[in-house]
């Protein structure tokens, strides 16, 4: 396991090269932010002053170099619009963030997999039409729709939630909410699919034969040997998170990183924008490695070479 680990570690190098490279180019292809952070009738002096300060007015590849050297050293570089380092800045943001997705992701499983599990043992009944359905249309709505829905039905109409910020759990619950449908609704798809083949297996007709329970030969025997493409299906949706809570900060107006980012975005802010894209890009590829490491844990048929 130890050389499997090793070996996993070291495949993704490559992957974070790759993450620098994009992150770097994505960001330079908006433009230059001394328009937008400079006022408009700064004298061409104060303009090459602040590129020269930042670094941008060095060759493209200079800047990359430059950047990528100084990533490896802890160094994410200042923000050109707050003049704080930008690790900083997103670090300060990252508990918001961090709380808001683990939240999301807790409420998708807890929801997804007993509904995928009961749709798959109640198949083609009204329970099972009804969770393909929901499924359906969980996967089919934008987060943006869902969450300013929820906000004109949930927090305006009915005042049972606050419409936005951060302080108290009533706070976290649409936002939260709102984060995890597309992955409740993938979830349970997955594990309904998953379960229905492992329900038809040989083994399954031989654990009831020899009269243990409905119960534990469901949701012992049958989810531990489907869970394993559940658990794959986990772990790449992390990306979508991610991804997802960007949206989802910015209409319920959570103080975390995804608000940050978008602000950066508009300002040009490069070193923040890089930073939010590296770190996230590392959470995704750990937590994927993780995964891995986690099937021989479900599964010991499974080997590590």
């Amino acid at each position: 396991m130890l050389r499997y680990t090793v070996r996993r570690i070291i495949l993704t190098i490559p992957v974070i090269l790759g993450i620098l490279v994009i992150s770097f180019m994505l960001t330079r292809l908006s433009g230059d932010p001394t328009d937008l952070i400079l006022p408009p009738d700064a004298p061409d002096s104060a303009r090459e002053a602040f590129r020269r300060v930042n670094g941008l007015d060095q060759p493209l590849i200079s800047q990359f170099f430059t950047f990528a050297i100084n990533i490896f050293r802890g160094d994410f570089g200042n923000s050109l619009r707050f003049h704080e380092p930008a690790l900083s800045l997103v670090m300060e943001r990252m508990g918001a963030t961090l709380e808001l997705a683990i939240a999301a992701m807790t409420i998708a499983i807890l929801v997804g997999i007993p509904t995928g599990v009961v749709a798959a043992y109640m198949r083609n009944t009204p329970v099972d039409i009804s969770v393909r359905g929901v499924s359906l249309l969980g996967q089919a709505m934008p987060s943006f729709y869902l969450g300013i829905l929820s906000i004109i039905i949930f927090a305006v109409w009915l005042r049972w939630f606050p419409s936005g910020g951060r302080g108290t759990w009533l706070h976290l619950v649409l936002p939260a909410t709102t984060l995890s449908f597309q992955l409740v609704a993938l979830i349970a798809r997955v594990t309904r699919s998953c379960m229905l083949d492992v329900l038809g297996q040989d083994y399954i007709r031989t654990a009831r034969a020899k009269g243990l329970s409905e119960r534990r030969v469901v949701w012992l025997h049958a989810l531990r040997n489907a869970f394993i493409p559940v658990l794959t299906v986990i772990g790449l949706q992390v990306g979508f998170l991610l991804g997802g809570v960007i949206v989802t900060e910015t209409v319920f107006s959570w103080p975390g990183v995804g608000r940050l980012a978008v602000q950066a975005i508009y300002a040009r802010d490069f070193p923040v924008v890089q930073t939010v894209v590296f770190l996230f890009a590392m959470i995704f590829v750990i937590v994927n490695l993780i995964v891995d490491l986690l099937y021989a844990a479900i599964d010991p048929r499974i080997g590590y070479r």
